[in-house]
């Protein structure tokens, strides 16, 4: 099973996965807010996501004099557990030091959800996460993409439709909170984390 030895030796710190779907078609859209904020998390430390391995690009990067691993998946959303498992295996990162960033309809845009552990709350990738590492006990922070617009619409549809020019700006000052609530909790604060951005 997933991450059941100590690793002693292992040199990462921290994995931070961001959740989406890979492709063109999908770049901007609500489903793949955790790439959105990867995306900026990598940039502001100055590297590139683009090294390949078990189902996910991945970088290594400093952040706060720690270790960490920054994880796209290139599966889809619902098989996002893949990728995780087999970069956390090769990587010896245990599944309580992965911070997976996904998107949640329940929270407006421009909000922020931070949690130290809990179920999937319908949110597929980590589900799947959830199910192949037989755990529900890793931090995660939610990012609202918004309603939708009424009961009769589409899930599949609005999760995959793309943010307007508005939400686009109030994403901006979502992404620095995510990556300063990211900081916090690599840095074992995630209650101070979770108090500022909840």
């Amino acid at each position: 099973m997933f991450f059941k030895k100590k690793f002693a030796n292992s040199n990462i710190d921290f994995m931070i996965v961001g959740l989406g779907n890979p492709g063109i078609d999908y770049e901007r859209t609500r489903h793949n807010a955790g790439f959105i904020c990867i995306d900026y998390i990598a940039e502001k430390l100055g590297v590139k996501i683009n090294k390949f391995k078990s189902k996910g690009y991945y970088a290594t990067a400093e952040l706060n004099n720690k270790k960490v691993l920054l994880v796209k998946p290139q599966t889809f959303m619902n098989l996002s557990g893949e990728a995780v498992v087999g970069i956390g295996n090769f990587f010896k990162v245990p599944v309580e030091k992965t911070l997976v960033i996904s998107d949640d309809i329940s929270l407006d845009v421009g909000q922020t959800r931070i949690r130290r552990k809990g179920s999937d709350g319908g949110q597929k990738g980590l589900r799947s996460i959830i199910e192949l590492t037989g755990s529900e006990n890793f931090p995660r922070i939610k990012v609202g993409i918004g309603k939708k617009p009424n009961p009769e619409y589409d899930l599949a549809s609005w999760v995959l439709s793309k943010f307007n020019s508005d939400e686009i700006k109030e994403l901006e000052a979502v992404k620095q909170n995510v990556f300063d609530a990211t900081k916090m909790i690599v840095n074992g604060q995630i209650d101070r984390a979770m108090n500022k951005y909840n």
